[in-house]
């Protein structure tokens, strides 16, 4: 069977969608590589919501474009929003792509790519155009008969993506895309003891500078049982750390009453529009006397108490409007449950919110962190509440004004950590159309560089705050020095030494493990694990590995002494927290 890549750009939407879609494929046969230029088939998941995840796939196409001319079998997909929100026009730009998937059609992508393959491997039956990389430039025989390879699935009927949406509530045919779910893969090979659990697609939100509801379309709410399910199979397999996803996941909300059964599978609810009353407790349905409904709130008890198994349970990313008390009780009294929230703000701001059609405002924003402290922050029995954000700089018409609030907003919430970027318009969007994108960039870049530098301290001193403190870490791998440091592997995982070095491989990721200390910037900047207050060397020769705490705060350290890496992975251990710097804590297995 043909060798895949599989390339994912963006958020953990295409993260889930990139494991399902290679649970597909691997279960009809196809192997995955880790190298590009060993594979028969390049896929690049992509991502619409920020232009610089757009320009690294228009890049990618420029470069296999030109291997395509020496190996005109190569088959090339894009998945995901960017094929979504360019349509066809994409395979015009860039003619190098022979298969285009939205990320609505995804359950498609098994029988398109067998057609793709099919069809090049019948239109390259001529032996000269076989042994066209070895053939003159100017004897090249005509190729363009290739072209008729294109597989497309898009949800919008338009040349040029889609900005439609289902209008019709998925009651009136079978959404095989909940089959693609349904039928993921739960082996112990497939995961390091953590997953992704999607429990809504699409949003209704209308932010006006995300193209979300128009690439994932209206918002789609799973049924329960569906999700319970999904996350025993997977605990089964033996994952202990589940994360369910969204793009406003407090929002889910799943009638019973108007369940849908097609083909003896319950089907997906389309979600209901949300009204814009203010008040941050708002709820935005009416609940009828004696209607069957699991909220949120409901379904996070129900996992918590179905699937014992699971050791942490989180969610992202959560919209502050209609976050309600239900939510934050149960968060508090399962144990199981991370206290942890993602929740963007955008900007601090009232003038820029409005613009950007979020809803609520900095004063009712700033309501919801306080209450959700109130309730889940509590240091002295060493499970504070750990808080992340995203902020948009330089939106249309946003003055110094704006941006000294935004700031303000900053030292108020005192994330552990913000995703801060520059305004890009993004074509279909409704500021694209009706906002002038007035703020210079190098006003845009001086202040994305103020906020920056504003969160740096913040993060500093909320990482300073954990250390001395006994901490659980769930050990995800190698560190980001470790994986810069690997050397890299064949297709089968083989690994060759450096002079003096051993082979080893850690989840599936290559290591030569060095005889001396690393002395590259990254290692000179990242203080080692197990050093004393005074900055003692670096332990020579150690591994070292990555781990989460349920507040979601990275931690690096090395394995107790006699301890194989690999039999951490996916586990959670006691980690003492020695030292600390804004990005990491720092720390000594116990």
């Amino acid at each position: 069977m043909p060798r895949v890549y599989l390339e994912t750009f963006g958020c953990q939407m295409n993260e889930l969608d990139s494991q399902l879609v290679s649970s597909q494929l691997r279960t009809l046969g196809y192997t995955f590589t880790p190298e590009s230029d060993q594979a028969d088939v390049v896929l690049y998941n992509t991502c619409s919501v920020r232009e610089h995840a757009e320009q690294k796939v228009w890049s990618r196409l420029g470069e296999l474009a030109l291997r395509k001319a020496r190996q005109p079998a190569l088959v090339v997909g894009v998945l995901g929003c960017m094929a979504e929100r360019e349509g066809e026009a994409l395979i015009k730009r860039m003619p190098v792509v022979d298969v285009l998937i939205g990320p609505a059609e995804l359950d498609k992508l098994p029988g398109l790519l067998d057609n793709a393959l099919r069809t090049r491997a019948s239109l390259l039956s001529d032996e000269s155009v076989q042994e066209l990389a070895a053939t003159p430039e100017d004897e090249k025989p005509d190729v363009s008969r290739l072209r008729s390879a294109r597989q497309v699935a898009l949800h919008g009927a338009g040349s040029h993506g889609t900005t439609n949406r289902r209008s019709s509530t998925l009651a009136a045919a079978a959404d095989s895309l909940e089959l693609l779910d349904l039928s993921r893969a739960t082996s112990p090979d497939d995961h390091q003891g953590s997953a992704y659990v999607r429990i809504t697609r699409g949003c209704n939100k209308f932010c006006t500078y995300c193209v979300v509801p128009f690439t994932r379309g209206a918002e789609v709410h799973r049924p329960p049982e569906h999700i319970i399910d999904e996350c025993k199979r997977l605990a089964d397999a033996g994952v202990i750390e589940v994360t369910l996803l969204g793009q406003t996941v407090n929002h889910y909300r799943f009638e019973h009453d108007h369940a849908v059964t097609i083909d003896g599978v319950i089907q997906p609810q389309k979600g209901r529009a949300y009204t814009h009353k203010h008040g941050i407790h708002h709820d935005p349905y009416k609940l009828e006397k004696g209607e069957h409904v699991t909220s949120f709130a409901d379904l996070l008890h129900r996992i918590h108490e179905q699937v014992p198994a699971i050791k942490r349970l989180r969610f992202v990313t959560s919209f502050p409007r209609s976050f309600g008390d239900d939510i934050l009780q149960v968060m508090r009294d399962c144990p199981r449950i991370c206290r942890y929230l993602h929740v963007p703000a955008q900007s601090g701001s009232d003038t820029m919110l409005r613009a950007m059609n979020r809803g609520y405002t900095v004063g009712e924003y700033l309501e919801f962190i306080d209450r959700a402290r109130s309730f889940l922050h509590q240091p002295e029995i060493g499970r504070p509440l750990t808080l992340a954000g995203d902020i948009i700089v330089g939106f249309p018409g946003e003055t110094d004004a704006d941006h000294q609030a935004t700031a303000d907003l900053l030292r108020r919430v005192r994330y552990k950590n913000c995703f801060i970027f520059k305004y890009s318009p993004r074509p279909g969007t409704i500021a694209e159309k009706n906002l002038v994108d007035d703020v210079p960039d190098e006003v845009k870049r001086r202040r994305n560089n103020e906020l920056l530098a504003i969160q740096n301290t913040i993060s500093d001193e909320v990482s300073r705050s954990f250390v001395g403190q006994t901490l659980d870490v769930f050990v995800q791998g190698l560190s980001r020095k470790e994986q810069k440091a690997a050397r890299k592997v064949d297709a089968s995982g083989a690994c060759s030494t450096s002079p003096g070095g051993v082979a080893l491989t850690v989840g599936g990721v290559a290591l030569s493990a060095r005889g001396k200390a690393e002395t590259s910037t990254d290692a000179a900047a990242m203080p080692s694990v197990g050093a004393d207050a005074g900055g003692a060397a670096e332990r020579r020769g150690a591994v070292q590995l990555q781990g989460r705490t349920e507040g979601d705060l990275i931690v690096l350290f090395e394995p107790p002494t006699g301890v194989a890496p690999d039999s951490m992975l996916g586990q959670i251990v006691r980690t003492r927290i020695d030292h600390a710097s804004a990005l990491s804590l720092f720390g000594i297995v116990v």
